[in-house]
């Protein structure tokens, strides 16, 4: 491939959508309920789960359809899959270990919303909190730092843009969950980046989510 073609698919407008999605479709979608349904229902937690997911997989479709690249291009595929399970372990401990110690620091008791959303079924409750491990890691991890760094941005500017973007996101939990969320961003960016291995990512992330949202609903 020579470097106009590269220069060229670099900046492709497929990419650049990609990269909105990556960066801003849940965030837009999060705050629009937010703004729009306050209080949290079964019914508005079905549709904005739907369009969360939607949102994936017209990402996945620019990858394969639009930009023609592999999966492997955004972390997947990489390593083995017991490997993937193995890390992905070790990711959810390290970010269980530094998020509970800074959720016990902060007194953060998951913002405004939580009771509506401990209401809803626990199926659906453990559905989101996948969700989150598998959605999240492909927009702010796989997909946006791999495309930052195609179209031109350094190391630094492809980590810190879906880093603080990511972060700032949750921002209707507080300061405090932005602080979490910050801490837990730079762990699973900083395994990404030496592994480039989007299932673990993912493994390790959904597991701490679901131990904090799933587990003490079991044994309540």
């Amino acid at each position: 491939m020579t470097n106009e073609h590269a220069v060229a698919r670099k900046i492709s407008p497929a990419t650049w959508i990609g990269l909105f999605l990556s960066l801003f479709a849940m965030v837009v979608i999060r705050y629009a309920f937010v703004f729009f349904v306050p209080e949290m229902t079964f019914a508005s937690a079905i549709l904005k789960e739907t369009l969360i997911w939607a949102s994936a997989a017209a990402l996945l479709v620019i990858i394969l359809c639009a930009e023609h690249l592999p999966l492997r291009s955004i972390g997947l595929g990489t390593a083995r899959w017991w490997m993937s399970i193995l890390w992905g372990l070790v990711v959810a401990v390290v970010s269980a270990a530094v998020v509970g110690g800074l959720a016990y620091l902060t007194g953060y008791g998951h913002g405004p919303g939580s009771a509506a959303f401990e209401k809803l079924p626990l199926w659906l409750i453990t559905l989101i909190v996948c969700r989150a491990g598998v959605v999240e890691e492909l927009f702010y991890r796989g997909y946006a730092i791999e495309r930052l760094r195609m179209i031109g941005l350094g190391r630094f500017w492809s980590v810190t843009i879906p880093l603080v973007v990511f972060s700032l996101g949750h921002w209707s939990g507080g300061a405090a969950n932005i602080l979490i969320a910050l801490a837990a961003g730079i762990i699973l960016t900083g395994f990404y980046l030496w592994r480039r291995d989007l299932v673990a990512n993912m493994i390790g992330h959904g597991l701490v989510d679901f131990v904090a949202n799933v587990v003490p609903k079991l044994f309540s």
